[in-house]
């Protein structure tokens, strides 16, 4: 009975609630201090070598998700929450991995990441087919004033990094809506939409929000390596949704 309601409750196709919406957010905080604890233990640091490492298997759970809404693959180990978890579980594998033979032959652990993680979404991204150039174009289009905002405010580089990120997540959102009639499917963004009655107004407040809350980061905490690593958390949630949208856009699924 334990199996069958966590499989129910994994692999449900009734969309977002915020009963489920919340008890995902109660999984993830404590997967965000698990996680952290892993990598202290592992001696790994956070910073731009640990970006490096994850910034392919991104890419591979999102792709992966795409494939199962474009009805490829049918498992529902491949649907938003379980593909969070299916994808952390061949990170951290391979991030132990690496870093013992890191340890035994010094060969750096991110390089090796790197290479596996490009050899693992290679053949998926070949499998997607690409159509919607137009709805790429708009993405663009509206993505350059964002740059130039970040590129011109004097900030440190990875809350520039994470911000953008964020802002592309919202970018693709906002266009999947108002010139492809997407519904968006999480609580907390549609309430949004639905109250300022404008997709763009997500936009807005995404970069609004992401201001705020590294500002608080840089402001209030201490630790640097537990800011660097909220930060990465943040950013990833950022790109993986992001880029989950954007293949989704592309091929029109």
């Amino acid at each position: 009975m334990v199996l069958e309601n966590f499989y129910n409750f994994f692999c449900s196709t009734t969309g977002y609630t915020v009963e489920s919406t919340t008890i995902f957010a109660i999984i993830l905080i404590v997967f965000v201090y698990l996680i952290f604890w892993i990598l202290k233990f592992l001696k790994i640091r956070v910073d731009r070598r640990l970006a490096i490492a994850i910034s392919p298997y991104i890419i591979l759970g999102s792709s992966l998700r795409v494939l199962k809404d474009a009805e490829i693959i049918e498992n529902c180990l491949f649907q938003t929450p379980a593909i969070y978890f299916f994808t952390l579980g061949i990170t951290l594998s391979l991030l132990i991995i690496t870093t013992i033979i890191e340890r035994k032959k010094n060969i750096p652990y991110y390089k090796i990441m790197f290479i596996i993680g490009l050899f693992l979404i290679g053949p998926i991204l070949g499998v997607i087919q690409y159509r919607n150039f137009t709805g790429i174009g708009y993405i663009i289009a509206y993505l350059i004033p964002w740059t130039i905002i970040l590129k011109l405010i004097p900030w440190l580089k990875e809350n520039k990094v994470v911000t953008g990120l964020h802002t592309f997540d919202g970018t693709v959102t906002f266009v999947s809506l108002n010139y492809f009639g997407y519904y968006e499917q999480h609580v907390l963004p549609r309430y949004l939409i639905n109250l300022f009655g404008n997709p763009f107004s997500f936009v807005i407040l995404k970069f609004m929000a992401l201001v705020i809350i590294l500002f608080i980061i840089d402001r209030y905490s201490e630790d640097k390596e537990f800011n660097n690593y909220i930060k990465l958390i943040i950013g990833i949630l950022g790109a993986a949704t992001g880029t989950r949208d954007f293949l989704r856009l592309f091929t029109l699924v």
